[in-house]
């Protein structure tokens, strides 16, 4: 393992980010031989991490798309970027729309990109029937091309020792060893509409139990409150040593949605 301590600039904006809290976080990762994130999403521990191998999934396959490509062609993911977005400039907001239409016709690494890039304050939303339906950001012409292309070149020079592969935290999570680390966040269980796909309770403490028994570090970013609200779930004692909370600023999807900012504290469970 190798920590990275250079200032993490995101290749993709992702519900539920821990780029606020991954400072906090990445103090509490112990040494370990492999690294896996079955919940990669925007992949903020990752990169701060820095491991020199290991395996990251999720269950959002164009994602995955997107990830693999980086890893492997950041400059064709960017060059596409760029034409999508000169496109978005000279003929205006019905582009994004078509894009989004297309995306969601055929989900795609490269419209994933764009629109994530593109819409109100790079908020990723899903709907019931894990279509994207974000709106464009009229007032932000989205990150200019030749900015995201150094991104994503960094990035790709960070993960050319993981895997990314397409499946729920069970299969990503198959070849895991004892000497491996996992980092989890998986989606709030009592939140709906902003993320892709939900996770059942009952079988996913089963697999901490799993954890546990097969003596495997992890650490769960797993519930929390926003403003007056609570998120809290009864996580057994039994499954984690510790139980840190952190706060990691304001929520920004409250803040875009009515102007009012909540204040956000998040959990951190370990086992070690």
């Amino acid at each position: 393992m190798r920590k990275n301590n250079t200032k993490l600039t995101p290749a993709i904006k992702w519900s539920g980010s821990k780029r606020s809290q991954v400072s906090t976080i990445l103090r509490y990762v112990p040494t370990f031989n492999r690294y896996y994130e079955p919940f990669v999403g925007g992949g903020s521990v990752l990169y701060a991490a820095a491991p020199s191998s290991g395996v990251c999934g999720d269950i959002c396959e164009p994602l995955i798309q997107f990830w693999n490509t980086v890893k492997s062609s950041p400059v064709q993911l960017a060059d596409s970027y760029a034409e999508r977005w000169e496109q978005l400039q000279k003929e205006g907001y019905q582009t994004y729309y078509v894009i989004r239409d297309r995306f969601n016709a055929t989900p795609n690494a490269e419209d994933l990109l764009f629109l994530s890039r593109t819409c109100v304050n790079g908020l990723i939303r899903f709907n019931k029937n894990g279509e994207f339906n974000n709106s464009l950001h009229h007032t932000r012409k989205g990150i200019v091309p030749h900015s995201l292309k150094q991104i994503l070149l960094d990035w790709s020079s960070h993960i050319q020792g993981m895997s990314f592969i397409c499946g729920d935290y069970r299969e990503t999570t198959e070849s895991i060893t004892k000497n491996d680390f996992i980092y989890l966040d998986p989606p709030y269980f009592n939140t709906r509409g902003r993320y892709y796909g939900t996770i059942d309770y009952e079988p996913f403490l089963e697999y901490l139990a799993m954890l546990n028994a097969k003596k495997i570090k992890f650490a769960l970013s797993f519930d929390g409150s926003r403003g007056d609200k609570s998120y809290l779930v009864d996580l057994p004692k039994e499954l984690y040593k510790q139980h840190i909370f952190i706060q990691s600023g304001n929520a920004s999807f409250k803040k875009v949605m009515d102007g009012k900012a909540e204040q956000v504290t998040e959990s951190l469970y370990l086992n070690f």
